[in-house]
């Protein structure tokens, strides 16, 4: 394993010294039973039976001359039934005995402590731990682990016990113990393709896809941290949730499952259900519609069969080498619906714009806080003298908008609550074309839109029907006094002239 080099500072004893040491190596290649440090004058090696507790056996080596060494031989000769010593060249190597007792261990770390007493112990060490936990870790017992937790997430580091993402929350398990590098490294190896693993060793970092027949898929991602590896799961179940399953309104996107061309887009951030809200409209649209739908993704996370429609899942990097040219290419492949795992880049945004603009439904996600937002984050991608150009793209393109939130539910779990911006009104479109987010939300409240904010949707489908506390509900929503003006029953529906002469002022601005 590596070597380190740590600074201890005065400490007065090896003893205190190797539990900073020891604390250290956790954190990088988890608990060992075995420790070599060294230093310019004094090295020494530590083991122990199990992975926790006193280390119990021991050499020492140190440089001393008169009148230290008189008075560690004489230490020494005192506890000679629990260590000796002996002069090799210039070095006096201290060794614990054999077979000790458990009775007899106080009797050695008094020996070792004393010992250190008549020399000034090294304040940098060289460091290596040796003789890891490598038993092995089951994929299958941690989709169990999962599954029976109802975690979205396991993470996997050195040091620690498997922790698992629950309702949001990062919650440890006694599952396994502390983990050691050795064991990461091996899991990884054994489920990840050769292409990724030259990745790691190349870039020290990846992400890829794997199936537990019968239990799952995961999203895997690797990555290394202060030079220890890091490895986590994203659950991802083999049969797709449908609308009810997910606590979404299932007229609502029904409607949205039926666009049939134009770009929608699902938004939120990380964690907020975005990628399985995708998997059920699409699902939805494989189920009841006679559709070719092509999809693209990094890597590929829910897997569809052809049902009704076809169904073509293209991996970037195996399948195809970069978003853009796999929109790009995916107009001759005669699709009716393309699915972009993320929007990231101005090459996938205008190929995704270009495919909606010609006759296509395109489905994609965005990491956004809010849905009138989205618009000028995707207008950022571009230099500013395509933006006026981008927008007006946009305005002519894009049919919905959802951005999504997950709130604790009273009684345990989450649910999501829910923005939509569907551009079916004036307010709207001209919101989009000047990139005025305000004028975008205000439009959004109009009666006249089918669209909705989080305000209306957290207070009239979660708090009044006492699915979520007070509490959490302030926590989530957008903007607070609208929220509490819905409490009080005070709440009006803005006008748009209250920012009209504005927007209009500041339509293209850059």
């Amino acid at each position: 394993m590596a070597e380190f080099i740590i600074g201890t500072g005065q400490t007065p004893t090896i003893r205190a010294i190797i539990k900073i040491i020891e604390e250290q190596i956790r954190l990088k290649e988890g608990i060992p039973r075995y420790i070599i440090a060294r230093s310019s004058n004094m090295e020494f090696e530590a083991e122990r039976e199990d992975f926790q507790g006193e280390f119990t056996k021991w050499v020492l080596r140190m440089r001393v001359a008169e009148p230290c060494l008189s008075r560690i031989i004489s230490i020494v000769r005192a506890y000679s039934t629990v260590c000796s010593a002996e002069k090799q060249q210039e070095w006096l190597v201290i060794t614990s005995n054999d077979s000790l007792t458990t009775n007899a261990y106080p009797y050695l770390f008094d020996a070792i402590d004393k010992i250190c007493q008549c020399v000034a112990l090294p304040e940098v060490w060289k460091v290596k731990g040796e003789r890891y936990r490598i038993d092995r870790i089951s994929p299958e017992l941690l989709f169990q682990a999962m599954i029976q937790y109802k975690a979205s997430d396991v993470h996997l580091c050195p040091g620690e016990c498997p922790l698992f993402r629950v309702d949001g929350d990062m919650k440890h398990s006694e599952l396994m113990g502390p983990l050691s590098a050795v064991q990461i490294l091996d899991l990884v190896r054994q489920i990840i393709p050769d292409k990724h693993w030259s990745e790691i060793e190349n870039s020290k970092q990846t992400s890829f896809s794997y199936h537990q027949a019968g239990m799952g898929y995961a999203r895997v991602s690797v990555f290394y941290k202060m030079g220890a590896p890091h490895c986590t799961f994203r659950y991802l179940p083999e049969r797709i949730p449908t609308f009810d399953e997910l606590n979404i309104p299932k007229e609502t996107m029904i409607e949205i499952a039926n666009i049939n061309h134009g770009l929608v887009l699902i938004t939120g951030m990380t964690g907020s259900g975005k990628t399985t809200t995708v998997a059920a409209i699409v699902d939805y649209i494989n189920t009841h519609k006679s559709y070719h739908i092509l999809t693209i993704e990094n890597p590929i996370e829910y897997v569809h069969v052809n049902k009704k429609s076809i169904i073509s899942q293209r991996n970037l990097g195996d399948d195809v080498q970069t978003f853009g040219e796999a929109v790009t290419g995916a107009l001759r492949h005669d699709p009716d619906v393309i699915v972009i795992g993320e929007m990231r880049d101005p090459d996938t945004i205008r190929a995704a714009i270009n495919a909606a603009a010609t006759g296509h439904l395109v489905i994609s996600t965005m990491h956004s806080n809010t849905a009138s937002e989205v618009v000028n984050r995707i207008v950022g991608f571009f230099e500013p003298a395509e933006r006026d150009l981008v927008r007006l793209q946009l305005r002519d393109c894009i049919k919905a908008i959802i951005c999504q939130r997950l709130l604790p539910k009273i009684g345990g779990g989450r649910l999501p609550a829910l923005e939509i911006m569907y551009n079916d009104i004036k307010a709207i479109n001209d919101g989009i074309l000047s990139g005025d987010s305000d004028l975008i939300r205000v439009g959004m409240q109009q009666n006249i839109s089918h669209s909705f904010i989080f305000e209306h949707y957290i207070y009239n489908k979660l708090y009044k029907k006492g699915l979520v506390t007070l509490e959490h509900a302030k926590e989530a929503v957008t903007d607070l006094s609208i929220f509490e003006q819905l409490l009080l029953g005070t709440y009006s529906v803005p006008r748009l002239d209250s920012i009209k002469n504005r927007g209009e002022h500041e339509a293209f601005r850059v």
